[in-house]
């Protein structure tokens, strides 16, 4: 979680503001904007319709893509674009 965020604040307030919303690195620990949407699934235990998303800044986007990708997972990596963060995913964690 980032430093200095008060989730807690932020739902009694009635939401986040807009710089809160902005899409973060999936990364452990990393709070940088995230510049990659990174599509992945398990096809041991999932379907083809069922598919993830991490997000990934600069950094890590090499790093989270080659993780799943040595675990033999299908991958696609693809620079974010607005409106493109829920497209094509069931929105299952």
């Amino acid at each position: 979680m980032r430093e200095g965020f008060d989730l807690l604040g932020a739902l009694q307030s009635g939401g986040l503001d807009a710089a809160e919303a902005e899409p973060r690195c999936s990364r452990a620990g990393c709070s940088f904007d995230a510049t990659t949407r990174i599509v992945w699934r398990n096809p041991r235990i999932h379907d083809e319709a069922r598919r993830k998303i991490w997000l990934a800044c600069d950094a890590h986007a090499g790093y989270l893509a080659d993780f799943l990708r040595q675990r033999d997972f299908p991958v696609t990596a693809s620079a974010i674009s607005t409106g493109q963060l829920d497209d094509d995913v069931d929105g299952r964690a």
